[in-house]
């Protein structure tokens, strides 16, 4: 198998380890195989990938889609290194509002698998990152939604000891007691 699959604490968000083939010449690996994923119970369609590219002590998210377009998502560093987050929205599950976060950097090549029903966020901690991911949904404006990175009711440790780079919308976006739970599986 081209892949470790660890499930972390929560159970439903898997690290994915590829198996890296490096010589003098430099290296090799695959970064999606659907049978390997299919058997590890990541039986998902992606229909979307998405490029992104930000500096150091820039802050994403905490970010995710509602129904009908909520995503699942599998994510990598292709350059540089963040932490990543995925807070579970899922209202009736023994997780919800609890965090699991994961190094990912172009040396450690892991990607994390993170389920529809959950929030995604990352910090980057070299001077750039590149992140390319897929998603199972496109893109929707309209179904854009979000959860406050510093919420005291998530309390995620993004082990940071400066104040993150955010947007606009990320400074503003609402805190988890006030979004709207029908739009979550």
């Amino acid at each position: 198998m081209a892949f470790e699959f660890e499930r972390l604490s929560i159970r439903d968000v898997i690290l994915v380890k590829p198996k890296v083939f490096a010589d003098e010449r430099g290296f090799f690996m695959e970064t999606y195989k659907k049978s390997d994923f299919v058997k590890n119970g990541i039986d998902v369609e992606f229909c979307q990938d998405n490029h992104s590219k930000s500096s150091k002590g820039v802050l994403r998210g905490l970010h995710y889609q509602a129904e009908p377009y909520a995503q699942a998502k599998l994510v990598r560093c292709v350059r540089g290194k963040i932490f990543d987050v995925a807070v579970d929205l899922r209202k009736n599950s023994e997780t919800f509002s609890k965090w699991v976060g994961v190094y990912l950097s172009e040396e450690n090549k892991n990607m994390l698998y993170i389920p529809k029903g959950f929030a995604h966020g990352f910090v980057v901690l070299s001077e750039e990152a590149e992140l390319i991911y897929k998603a199972s949904s496109e893109y929707s404006k309209e179904c854009d939604r979000g959860v406050r990175w510093n919420d005291s009711d998530i309390e995620v440790d993004w082990g940071i000891d400066f104040a993150p780079i955010l947007s606009e919308k990320d400074k503003n976006q609402p805190f988890l007691k006030d979004i709207d739970y029908k739009e979550i599986l």
